[in-house]
C-alpha cells in the first residue's frame, strides 16, 4: 500500500492541483475530466480535522476509499445539497483516497437515475460490487501513486457508459455553470429550446438535483471560493455573485452552508469546499 512519503514522489507535475504533508489533488485522465473532477489522496493525523469538519454541497457525488490496518471500505455519497460532516470518522483512517465527481459525473458510468441517492451515504459494494473490489485491490496493491492513478483512470475508462447526456441537458448545465448560477429557468428553457419540465426530468435523472437548487449551489460556490479571499468584502461577494442584497445572500448561504458567510470566513480550517469544480 502507499506511503505517505510517496506524496512527494510523485512526479506528473502537470496533472497535480496541489499538494502538501499529507495530502495530494490530481487530475484524472483528459477523457474523464468531464466527469471526474480528481482524484484526492489523504494520510490524516490525529487533530487534522476538527470533529466539526464537514463537506460543503456542491451537488455532486464522491467516492471515499477508506483505509485502516486491516480492512478497505468504500462510500458512495450521492449528490449533496447539505453539508455533510465527516471530522469524526476521517481521522480514523490511515488513507483515504476520494473520487470527486463532476456534476452529473458519476450518471455516467452507472446510468443509476441520480434523485435516487442524493443525499445518501450508501455501502458502495451494495452499488457496484464489481468495481468496488477492482478499486480496493488496486488501493491495497500499489506501490506508488503513478501507477495506482493510471490504473485507476483505466478502471473508470473502461466503466464509462457508450450514451452519457441529452445535447439539451449538457447546454443547460454548462450555461448554468457559465453563469454562475445566475440563469432563472425560463431563461435556461428558452436558450436550450426545451420546455422547462423536460429540463426538470433531465437533471432529476442526470444530476439529481433540481434546476433552482443546482443554480443556488453553483452560485453559493462561487460565492465561497471569493469569500476564500480576504482582499473581497462581503458587500463586494454578493454583488459579484448575483444575489439581490446582503440579506438574500445571506440567507442562500446559510440555507446551504448551516452558517452565515462571515461565519465561514471566520473559521475556513473546518471546512472543505471543492476546489476544482464549476
Amino acid at each position: 500500500m502507499l506511503t505517505k512519503e510517496s506524496i512527494q514522489n510523485y512526479t506528473n507535475y502537470s496533472r497535480v492541483l496541489i499538494r502538501g504533508v499529507d495530502f495530494i489533488y490530481i487530475q484524472p485522465h483528459l477523457e474523464l475530466r468531464n466527469f471526474i473532477s480528481n482524484y484526492t489522496i489523504t494520510y490524516p493525523s490525529n487533530g487534522m480535522m476538527s470533529d466539526n469538519y464537514s463537506v460543503l454541497p456542491h451537488g455532486s457525488a464522491t467516492l471515499v476509499l477508506s483505509c485502516n490496518d486491516s480492512h478497505i471500505h468504500g462510500k458512495l455519497f450521492g449528490p449533496i445539497t447539505k453539508p455533510s460532516y465527516v471530522g469524526k470518522s476521517g481521522n480514523n483512517f490511515k488513507l483515504l483516497f476520494i473520487v470527486e465527481f463532476q456534476p452529473a459525473g458519476y450518471y455516467a458510468f452507472s446510468g443509476m437515475p441520480q434523485k435516487e441517492i442524493t443525499d445518501f451515504v450508501i455501502d458502495f459494494e451494495n452499488v457496484n460490487p464489481a468495481m468496488n473490489r477492482l478499486m480496493a485491490n488496486e488501493l491495497e496493491m500499489s506501490l506508488n501513486i503513478h501507477n495506482l492513478i493510471n490504473k485507476i483512470d483505466r478502471l473508470f475508462l473502461a466503466h464509462l457508459k457508450g450514451t452519457f447526456y441529452r445535447r439539451e441537458f449538457s447546454q443547460a448545465n454548462n450555461l448554468i455553470i457559465n453563469s454562475g448560477g445566475c440563469l432563472s429557468v425560463k431563461e435556461l428553457s428558452h436558450n436550450v429550446f426545451y420546455s422547462e419540465r423536460h429540463l426538470g426530468r433531465l437533471f432529476d435523472e442526470y444530476l439529481g438535483v433540481s434546476i433552482k437548487s443546482f443554480s443556488r449551489l453553483v452560485r453559493v460556490n462561487k460565492s465561497i471560493r471569493l469569500l476564500q479571499q480576504h482582499n473581497y468584502g462581503l458587500t463586494q461577494v454578493f454583488m459579484e455573485t448575483g444575489f439581490y442584497d446582503m440579506p438574500h445572500f445571506i440567507h442562500d448561504f446559510k440555507a446551504i452552508c448551516g452558517i452565515t458567510p462571515q461565519a465561514y470566513r471566520d473559521n475556513m480550517s473546518d471546512f472543505y469546499s471543492e476546489i476544482a469544480k464549476f
